[in-house]
């Protein structure tokens, strides 16, 4: 999508598709209003969201009237989880995994602070849960149990589906974090008893930004922003042209999944095993687990990632360390940790984010140079 970088952090640098960067730029040239005016400006604009929250909820297997949109995955996973607890009062007990996007787990830790039980489950090596785990924490006092899909910084899959009807049968509203997952796996969610969904448009190929929230119809979930707009459940006047962009997004990722969305974990393995091959001390975190096609969390062994990162934007290849909202920092991934990587393992891993747009000439690519790049730098330190 570039003629000048190739881009194998996909959660955080791929620019949005073109087509929805068309549809966009022809939103704030042509329909421009407020879509609470009732001129014929506000109408258009209304129009255009109507039509977007269609083809978010199309992708999802939902009704049009349960998808809020908001400014992104962030608003979206704290509205559920405060709106949970403001429908359960009288229970104080909240159950997630310890891998959690940061969030999830830093408004936890802060609701902890505050007299609120939570429940961190454990993950194994592989980072999947222990269902026994599960099924043991949620007790009569659970308000929430609160599961990201697919992990941001491995790509491994929750068992969603068994969770969500775990939940159902214990009465426990249940809140899934898949802002990793639409547009990656097919979701069906008239098929699956969850209550609310969370997602973000930049991770489907849609402007930052912008994201949205599926309430379950009957969930009568407060706002975190009061005012009308989406119906009382968010105020604040609509970023119409981040709705139409997530909308194309949405549209386009739905045709891709019709397609069987098979080439992109194609690119992935094609990577790994080349990479494998080539540096004998390397592993892929979470690679014996199921995972979304297009993320591969990659240990180099004996380098450290952020040397390794910083030679690879030098050469154009935007890579990330772990996740994009934390990276930079000189802590280990608590994801890591928390499948029994020490320090030293979880700083020496990479993250390749993969995508429909990758292409099987970047991925030789990065495979020619990054091999040269971790022995040098191996011999350099001898």
């Amino acid at each position: 999508m570039s003629e000048t970088s190739i881009y194998l952090d996909n959660n955080a640098t791929t620019p949005p598709a073109p087509e929805c960067v068309e549809a966009m730029t022809a939103c704030l040239k042509a329909h421009y209003g407020n879509p609470s005016s009732k001129h014929h400006l506000g109408e258009a604009a209304k129009m255009e969201a109507i039509a977007a929250r269609g083809k978010v909820a199309s992708l999802l297997g939902v009704s049009p009237a349960e998808i809020v949109f908001t400014s992104g995955g962030t608003e979206s996973i704290h509205q559920a989880i405060l709106g949970a607890l403001a429908l359960a009062p009288d229970k104080r007990r909240v159950v997630t995994s310890a891998v959690e996007h940061p969030a999830t787990l830093l408004l936890l830790a802060h609701l902890e602070a505050l007299g609120l039980e939570v429940v961190r489950l454990p993950v194994d090596g592989h980072g999947l849960l222990d269902p026994a785990l599960l099924d043991a924490a949620i007790t009569p006092g659970t308000a929430l149990l609160s599961l990201m899909w697919a992990n941001n910084e491995t790509g491994v899959v929750f068992p969603i589906e068994e969770a969500a009807a775990l939940a159902a049968s214990r009465g426990v509203l249940f809140h899934c974090d898949a802002v990793q997952a639409v547009g990656k796996l097919p979701i069906d969610l008239s098929q699956i008893p969850l209550d609310f969904l969370s997602l973000s448009g930049h991770k489907l190929h849609g402007p930052k930004g912008i994201g949205a929230l599926f309430v379950r119809k009957g969930r009568k979930l407060p706002p975190l922003l009061f005012g009308h707009q989406e119906r009382g459940r968010r105020g604040s006047t609509e970023n119409v042209p981040g709705i139409v962009g997530l909308g194309a997004a949405a549209e386009l990722a739905q045709g891709y999944l019709a397609t069987g969305g098979d080439g992109v974990a194609r690119l992935r393995d094609r990577l790994e095993t080349r990479l494998l091959t080539a540096l004998p001390g390397a592993s892929v975190n979470g690679g014996g687990a199921p995972r979304v096609a297009g993320t591969s969390s990659f240990n180099l062994g004996a380098v450290e990632a952020e040397l390794v990162l910083d030679k690879l934007d030098r050469a154009g290849i935007c890579a990330s360390a772990g996740a994009a909202c934390s990276a930079g920092g000189t802590e280990p991934s608590h994801v890591l940790t928390a499948m029994g990587l020490g320090a030293e393992g979880a700083l020496a891993t990479i993250r390749f984010s993969l995508s429909r747009y990758t292409t099987e000439a970047e991925v030789d690519a990065v495979c020619e140079l990054l091999p040269d790049i971790v022995r040098t730098m191996v011999a350099e330190a001898a």
